[in-house]
């Protein structure tokens, strides 16, 4: 099961960031912990990409400029292993101080980084002050090293807010609209995984349990098309957050019967994962406002019994923090 070839992999080497963001599909905030990727567990993960046939990256997070040696770090072995990095993500939380910024920008350039993805939205206002990533931007530019804004169509969205704090969501209400997240959600167009949980639960309208028992296989969990790696070298499915394989199981093979949530949506879709969750003591609602909520949350009580590997039960209680 698997063991594809690797096309692009995005690069998660920490979970910790100063924003908690509403879409985030990770659920990363400041208060998760671990720290950073390791430089053993780098070189292993490199290794397996090679192995696997990918060849080019990204890094996110968390918020990767929380650890900038370790990112330097991460940088300089890509570029070891001929593995390309398109574009470093940041929300610019950091970039308070332009001289410090042109320093790092110019740190990055030496060791192989060469574009950044600069969040702007707004969710991240209610975190960053947007001042900080139109500061990095403007920095980027002077300095020319390559940036783009993401996304740069919000900017007109914020007009009407202060850029030099961020603002609560009372505040930006007020400014924006009582609607300002569910739109902001759909332009982005974004999965409601992770903390957008919270966003689908409050806005969408709820279905009787029969209707979103969907047995449609979920073959997203099998592609390596823009896929995930976390700091812990695991395997992250396109839009499906909180699954984690081992990344050399996916390059090298699962066995099968091993990870039986993972098989279950795989053969039978949420149907399938549904029989096993009963089986297993889960106690449905009446009503859920969609498939993969419904998946969400079987997941989630899953999660915290053992013999469920491919489930990280920090994910899924942290998607529901808020």
């Amino acid at each position: 099961m698997i063991a594809k070839p690797l096309k692009h992999a995005g690069i998660m080497p920490n979970y910790e960031c100063t924003a908690a963001c509403r879409h985030c599909l990770y659920a990363c905030s400041p208060e998760r912990t671990g720290g950073f990727m390791t430089e053993t567990t780098m070189d292993e993960m490199y290794g397996l990409l090679r192995e696997g046939g990918c060849r080019s990256v990204h890094i996110g997070g968390g918020e990767p400029f929380l650890d900038f040696d370790g990112l330097l770090t991460l940088i300089e072995k890509s570029v070891h292993y001929g593995i390309i990095v398109d574009y470093i993500e940041t929300n610019g939380s950091w970039a308070t101080d332009e001289d410090k910024i042109a320093l790092q920008l110019s740190a990055l350039k030496r060791v192989g980084g060469d574009t950044l993805c600069i969040s702007i939205d707004p969710f991240h206002a209610e975190f960053v002050p947007y001042v900080n990533p139109l500061r990095l931007a403007k920095v980027c530019q002077k300095t020319d090293f390559g940036y783009f804004l993401w996304q740069e169509r919000f900017l007109s969205t914020l007009q009407s807010v202060d850029p030099h704090t961020a603002h609560d969501r009372p505040e930006l209400e007020k400014l924006l609209g009582n609607d300002y997240i569910l739109k902001t959600a759909n332009s982005y167009g974004i999965r409601m995984g992770g903390n957008a949980i919270n966003i689908e639960q409050e806005y969408y309208k709820k279905k009787p349990l029969a209707s979103v028992l969907n047995s449609t296989p979920c073959k997203g969990l099998v592609s390596t098309g823009h896929f995930h790696i976390d700091m812990f070298n695991r395997f992250i499915p396109p839009g499906c957050t909180g699954f984690v394989i081992p990344m050399e199981e996916v390059v090298r093979g699962i066995t099968p019967g091993k990870y039986s949530v993972y098989e279950a949506l795989l053969n039978g879709g949420v149907a399938a994962l549904y029989n096993l969750a009963i089986a297993n003591g889960f106690q449905p609602d009446k009503e859920y406002t969609s498939s993969c909520a419904l998946c969400f949350f079987i997941c989630k009580f899953l999660s915290e019994k053992s013999g469920f590997a491919e489930l990280d039960a920090e994910h899924f209680a942290m998607s529901l923090r808020t």
